[in-house]
């Protein structure tokens, strides 16, 4: 017998291979619906908490804008526990999405499994060797962009209308700096930290952003960037 030649003979999936992929597809589906739903649960809580502080502080003309503040730092915990929460929903999710574009498409449109691009193989090493597919830094920048960029930028409009205008609307350039004080931190070391804090976040999206589309991935990469090209259908 022709050892070769059986080497190269195509994939074939069984019946019995057949139910257990199609179990395998329920269970990680299942997977990353659960890490979803956490994903959202922290969002959820950054809205909220955000239209407390906003309920808060235009309440009425005196009310400081402090609160505002505050729930910045409270965002960027929630954001520091949907980042970690964001790397594991992220294994699952790529999952899916291979068996789907490469298991249950060719199937609906009558072209077989196809095993020409070695999906299976690259998700049975996803199995054998379980890794984080996306660095902590890069789920940060994810989450920043997607959610909660529209938080800080929202906050940051909100501060700047709530100074501007109330308690009477801004005459001068000293008078800002009164506003913007907290407690004995005079408003011109409170305005260059607000600005340090929204530069930083921003530069985090889009360093981050950047490094998704570097070329030349680290070789620890570079199975999952070839599994992320089989999910996309390449």
């Amino acid at each position: 017998m022709d050892d070769t030649a059986d080497d190269a003979a195509p994939t074939t999936f069984g019946p019995a291979e057949l139910s257990a992929l199609a179990h395998l597809y329920r269970g990680e589906m299942y997977q990353s619906k659960i890490w979803r739903a956490r994903l959202d649960t922290t969002t959820n809580w950054a809205v909220v908490t955000t239209g407390i502080a906003l309920s808060v502080t235009f309440s009425h003309a005196d009310a400081s804008p402090l609160p505002m503040l505050l729930v910045s730092w409270v965002l960027v915990a929630f954001l520091a526990f949907e980042a970690r929460r964001y790397i594991y929903y992220d294994i699952f999710r790529m999952r899916v999405r291979v068996m789907e574009v490469n298991f249950y498409a060719p199937m609906l449109t009558g072209r077989g499994i196809p095993t020409d691009n070695h999906w299976n193989e690259l998700l049975a090493e996803d199995y054998c060797d379980m890794r984080f597919h996306i660095t902590y830094w890069e789920a940060v920048g994810r989450r920043l962009r997607r959610n909660y960029a529209w938080l800080f930028a929202t906050q940051l409009a909100c501060y700047a209308g709530k100074i501007i205008v109330h308690p009477t609307p801004l005459r001068s350039v000293s008078e800002l700096l009164e506003r913007a004080a907290i407690g004995p931190l005079p408003g011109e070391a409170a305005l260059a930290f607000g600005a340090a804090f929204h530069c930083t976040w921003i530069a985090i999206a889009l360093l981050t952003l950047r490094s998704q589309r570097a070329v030349g991935l680290p070789k620890k990469r570079a199975a999952h960037d070839l599994l992320a090209k089989v999910a996309a259908g390449y």
